[in-house]
C-alpha cells in the first residue's frame, strides 16, 4: 500500500515591516549649514534685486510700494550717478590689465623660480593683502601729496594697480606651482626656445589663472571705497556716488546698476565654467 504523507508544509513566517530613520548627522549637517550660510550671502542681493522694480513715491527706496519697470527704461537718467559708474569701469579696466600684467610675471617668476629675495616677495604680497586699506590709503595719500601729484583718476588707477597686483600674482603663482613641468620640455627638444615655449605651451595652459586674476582685480576696483575715498580728491566713482547719496536717498537706479552688474559677473562666471568643463571625446 501507498503511503500518503499528512505532513503539512513549514510555514513562512510573516514578514515584519522595519522602518530604518535616518539620523540627522554630521554630512547632512554640514549640508543644512553649508546652504544656510549660501542664502544668509545672497540675501541682501536679492533685496537689491527686489528693490530695483520697487516704486517709491519719495527719495528714500527702503520700503516696498508697488512694482515697476521704469527704473530700467530710466537707468542713465542720473547724470552724476552715470558719470560716476563710466569713471569705475574705466578706472577698474585700466587697473586690472595694468595689475594683470605686472601679476603674471611676477606669479609666473616665484611659482617657477628659487631665487634670492623670493620669500621677501612672497611676504610682502600676503602684507599687502592683509594690511587694512585704511593703512594702505593713508599711505598712498601721503605718498602722493609728498609728490605732489594732484590727486583724481590717475592716483585712483595707480592705488588700485598696487593693492591689485597681490591677489593676481597669487593665482597665477598657485597655477603656475602645479604646471607640469615635461609639457615644457618637451617643447623645448622640439627646438623651441623659452619665448616660443612660454606662449605657445606655457601661457595658454595658464590662461584660465590669468582670466581669473583680471577678473579678480576688475571686482576688487569697481568695489573699493576706502582707498578710493583717500586718493579721488574731486573724483567720484561709483562706490563714492552711493557713500554720498545715502544721506538724502538713494535712487532706484543703483538698485538696477548694482543688478546689472552683479548679472554680468554671473554670467561671466558659468561661461567659465561651462567652457572649462572637459569635453566628451566621441568615439
Amino acid at each position: 500500500m501507498t503511503q500518503v504523507s499528512t505532513a503539512t508544509p513549514l510555514e513562512t513566517p510573516p514578514t515584519r515591516t522595519v522602518t530604518v530613520r535616518k539620523r540627522f548627522g554630521g554630512v547632512q549637517f554640514m549640508h543644512a549649514y553649508t546652504w544656510l550660510i549660501i542664502l544668509w550671502l545672497v540675501l541682501p542681493i536679492f533685496v537689491m534685486i527686489l528693490f530695483g522694480f520697487n516704486n517709491p513715491s519719495g527719495r528714500y527706496n527702503q520700503t516696498w510700494q508697488g512694482f515697476t519697470l521704469k527704473w530700467y527704461r530710466e537707468l542713465f537718467a542720473l547724470d552724476d550717478l552715470t558719470s560716476a559708474l563710466v569713471l569705475s569701469l574705466v578706472i577698474a579696466v585700466a587697473a586690472s590689465i595694468v595689475s594683470t600684467a605686472l601679476g603674471t610675471g611676477i606669479g609666473y617668476a616665484l611659482g617657477r623660480y628659487q631665487f634670492r629675495g623670493s620669500g621677501s616677495m612672497n611676504l610682502i604680497m600676503f602684507a599687502t593683502m592683509s594690511s587694512p586699506e585704511l593703512v594702505m590709503g593713508a599711505s598712498l595719500l601721503t605718498l602722493f601729496v609728498s609728490l605732489g601729484i594732484g590727486l583724481g583718476p590717475v592716483t585712483i588707477t595707480i592705488a588700485h594697480v598696487m593693492f591689485s597686483i597681490s591677489f593676481v600674482a597669487t593665482v597665477i603663482r598657485a597655477r603656475v606651482i602645479t604646471l607640469d613641468r615635461s609639457i615644457e620640455e618637451a617643447a623645448a627638444d622640439l627646438g623651441a626656445n623659452a619665448w616660443t615655449t612660454f606662449w605657445k605651451v606655457t601661457f595658454p595652459i595658464i590662461l584660465p589663472a590669468v582670466f581669473s586674476g583680471f577678473m579678480l582685480a576688475f571686482a576688487l576696483s569697481v568695489d573699493d571705497f576706502v582707498v578710493t575715498n583717500f586718493t579721488a580728491g574731486t573724483s567720484i566713482t561709483f562706490p563714492l556716488w552711493i557713500w554720498g547719496a545715502t544721506r538724502v536717498g538713494l535712487p532706484p537706479q543703483v538698485n538696477v546698476m548694482g543688478t546689472l552688474i552683479f548679472a554680468t559677473g554671473v554670467l561671466i562666471a558659468v561661461i567659465t565654467n561651462i567652457r572649462s568643463r572637459p569635453k566628451k571625446q566621441k568615439i
